[in-house]
């Protein structure tokens, strides 16, 4: 979509968010309220940043934001990555259901991953017909002209895009934080690791101007945000299907020199295509954090074939040195699958030797969950639940066992901490994180959110720190 396109389709959403508003303030003035929403997210960051979008539009119609429990819409943006995530989005239909049945002016929305899939769509109409609005992950944008549909047409919306090769960015959105934000370098996937549903459900590559994410992450900056978030399925990839291709290094390095932008960070990189260039950006630059989330899932060149993901056991611990070697204050941390169809003991011990040669921050650890219209569905030897539990077990302790050995390595620095929220536990203590992506608490007030300040580190607690705040005069 060129940019005029682009600028024609959010006029028209803009148009369509003003007639909703329209009709919301005719109607808070009848009743005496505004309306409500809640938005619900399920996933991946990239799911978090749609989920700030939808929000915004909401707000942007009259909408208010509140508890799921009182909301007049509800919406869910879901995943499906793991069968689990589609079970609690099931679940909690379940319990809607009722709802609707004692209000039925509750409008239900569910848009996201879960939506790309045809029997998913074809299970809402056949057994949960009192849901509003469907849609999916290629045409959020239009969610003011689907809540326009729905309020005039008075009937169930669906509206679900197979695929799509528009961008549509210039959106309202509310942020969790004022002083941090996602923001989409790239969508969809051409991996097609054989495990996952992703590439089906986003859709192929396609990547935004570099021109605009400048833009964008400069509009940010101007209105407080210090920290970025780069999101893409893999990052790596970023630039290859603009006419004039970009890599994602250079990328970087045109955010850096943007002023008032402290930090940057991004996810997620892909083992097989992560070049020198973005090493050797990284380890140059003063504002891209110091933190690789570099996904392993296996540690079994055997499996990782059968995963389709194009490195080996050796290969990927070479990349790890070659990291720690250029960035040696780097905090990696990973992404592994037990129980992946086919997976031996022997293929399992793989995966722990990995683990114990790359000494790795902290790792998302997840039992293999078959997802349909996957080529993994399919293969034989499909590992069962307890042998893949026991194996999991195992794993985790052998990540507790080595976060208590390593994890106390920055005992005694001061590091600087962006300070994130009050500790959800301590209202004494506020909570943020290191440029590794370590967590660390420590003894604040609420005027230091969303500041980033010298902290010395004084105990460690497996995958986090505590500490205290140094005054200048103290460094």
């Amino acid at each position: 979509m060129e940019k005029n396109e682009r600028q024609t389709e959010s006029a028209r959403q803009a148009e369509y968010i003003r007639l909703v508003r329209q009709m919301a303030d005719r109607e808070k003035e009848q009743t005496g309220r505004s309306r409500t929403f809640h938005v619900t997210t399920f996933g991946c960051q990239m799911n978090a940043r749609d989920s700030e979008k939808l929000r915004g539009i909401l707000t942007e119609m009259g909408f208010q934001e509140t508890e799921e429990e009182q909301a007049d819409f509800v919406l869910y943006n879901t995943c499906t990555v793991r069968e689990n995530a589609n079970l609690k989005v099931y679940g909690r239909l379940g319990h809607l259901k009722t709802r609707k049945e004692q209000d039925p002016d509750l409008i239900i929305a569910l848009c996201g991953c879960m939506m790309q899939e045809p029997d998913v769509v074809a299970k809402i109409k056949d057994q949960y017909g009192f849901v509003d609005l469907v849609f999916g992950t290629h045409n959020i944008f239009k969610l003011a002209e689907l809540v326009y549909r729905r309020l005039t047409e008075n009937q169930p919306v669906i509206d679900v895009w197979e695929k799509t090769d528009e961008i549509v960015e210039d959106l309202p959105n509310e942020r969790k934080y004022f002083f941090k934000s996602g923001v989409n370098i790239m969508y969809g996937c051409n991996n097609f690791c054989s495990y996952c549903i992703v590439p089906y459900v986003r859709g192929r590559e396609r990547s935004r101007k570099p021109e605009d994410i400048v833009r964008e992450v400069e509009s940010l900056v101007s209105g407080g945000v210090v920290e970025v978030m780069l999101l893409g399925q893999n990052v790596n990839s970023y630039g290859k299907t603009l006419e004039e291709p970009v890599s994602f290094a250079q990328l970087l390095r045109m955010l850096e020199d943007i002023d008032g932008l402290k930090r940057i960070r991004f996810m997620t990189p892909h083992p097989k295509d992560l070049s020198d260039e973005l090493i050797e950006t990284m380890a140059a630059s003063k504002k891209i954090c110091r933190h690789v989330h570099l996904p392993l899932q296996s540690g079994s060149s055997r499996i990782l074939q059968k995963m389709n993901r194009h490195y080996t056991k050796e290969h990927y611990l070479a990349l790890v040195r070659k990291i720690r070697a250029s960035i040696p204050d780097v905090g990696i941390t990973t992404d592994i699958i037990i129980g992946f169809p086919g997976e031996t003991e022997e293929d399992f011990l793989e995966t722990l030797d990995v683990v114990s040669k790359a000494r790795f921050d902290s790792a998302y650890t997840f039992l293999y969950s078959k997802r349909t219209g996957t080529p993994a569905a399919e293969m034989a030897d499909q590992i069962p639940d307890d042998i893949a539990k026991e194996r999991f077990n195992r794993l985790l302790a052998l990540l507790h066992s080595m976060a208590e050995s390593t994890s106390g390595k920055l005992v005694g620095h001061v590091e600087d901490v962006l300070v994130e929220e009050k500790n959800s536990r301590d209202p004494a203590l506020v909570t943020g994180r290191l440029s590794n992506n370590m967590t660390v608490h420590f003894p604040g007030s609420d005027s230091l959110i969303g500041t980033i300040v010298p902290v010395k580190l004084t105990q460690a607690k497996g995958f986090y720190y505590f500490g205290e705040q140094m005054e200048d005069t103290e460094l």
